[in-house]
């Protein structure tokens, strides 16, 4: 790959991975429209390294303070609201992890197709826009519970179909038990964390059974672009969200999976 493609690709993981519009339909159609080769299983396992950096870095006083209280409370310490919610992320990764484990190779086989992308892209910003028109947005992450929590990691799993988004199913929960759109938004990047690394962990298990070349300067350029473009996603993301509402998540979600169709009736 040249450098132009690298940035663009990494730019597109970085932007994609944590608006609620699907990264996964975008890695895989931008090659197709651009006339690229695919990027490859190395490449894609890179900028998803670059965004949970993003993530991290950004989040870093909370999963710290997270953490401390974690390792406190099951030292025999007191909880507190930070210990729980490390415990509601936690619980909340399990299935998506455990599922993705068994069953992501299949299902990539499976659905990875341009009528499925297009249909979930379609479908799930449609329920993204009804939970954010009926949403109470009462609650802060602070307040889910458990019942919550598991009834958002189960639905995390379908994220694994592709063109779902996992940020976008996980918000679209988030909204329909009360949360505000902040905190939809803050505790789907906090479950980004696990799933992207566990994520990378399976992929780099997988990346050892391909015989082609890395290219160390693209990965390295590809995970900078990618963690810089994730980090700026996060930020005014949370700071507009509130103001901007999912609307135009939607409209896009929609007219993407109405593109992908024209595209299917040409081909």
């Amino acid at each position: 790959m040249d450098n132009l493609q690298v940035f663009i690709l990494a730019v597109v993981q970085g932007l994609t991975e944590f608006l609620p519009i699907s990264s996964s339909a975008h890695l895989v159609l931008l090659p197709q429209l651009l006339g690229w080769a695919d990027q490859g299983l190395v490449f894609d396992v890179a900028v998803h390294f670059g965004s949970l950096i993003a993530v991290l870095y950004y989040f870093r006083h909370e999963v710290r303070r997270m953490l401390v209280s974690w390792t406190r409370s099951v030292s025999g310490g007191a909880a507190d609201q930070d210990s729980l919610l490390a415990w509601w992320v936690i619980i909340g990764t399990l299935p998506a992890i455990v599922v993705g484990f068994l069953l992501q190779g299949p299902i990539e086989d499976k659905l990875r197709e341009p009528w499925v992308l297009a249909s979930a892209s379609i479908g799930f910003g449609l329920l993204l826009w009804y939970a954010d028109a009926s949403a109470r947005r009462e609650r802060d992450e602070y307040q889910l519970v458990l019942k919550d929590v598991l009834i958002i990691g189960c639905c995390q799993v379908l994220a694994l179909i592709p063109g779902t988004s996992r940020s976008g199913i996980t918000i679209t929960l988030g909204l329909f038990l009360g949360l505000t759109r902040k905190a939809a938004a803050r505790f789907s990047f906090l479950l980004a964390m696990p799933v992207i690394f566990a994520s990378g962990v399976l992929q780099t298990v997988r990346m050892f059974t391909e015989v082609s070349p890395i290219g160390w300067l693209e990965l390295f350029f590809g995970i900078v672009v990618s963690a810089i473009s994730a980090g700026l996603c996060i930020h005014y993301f949370l700071r507009l969200v509130e103001r901007l509402g999912m609307l135009p998540f939607v409209i896009y979600r929609v007219l993407l999976g109405l593109a992908i169709f024209a595209l299917m009736t040409q081909g």
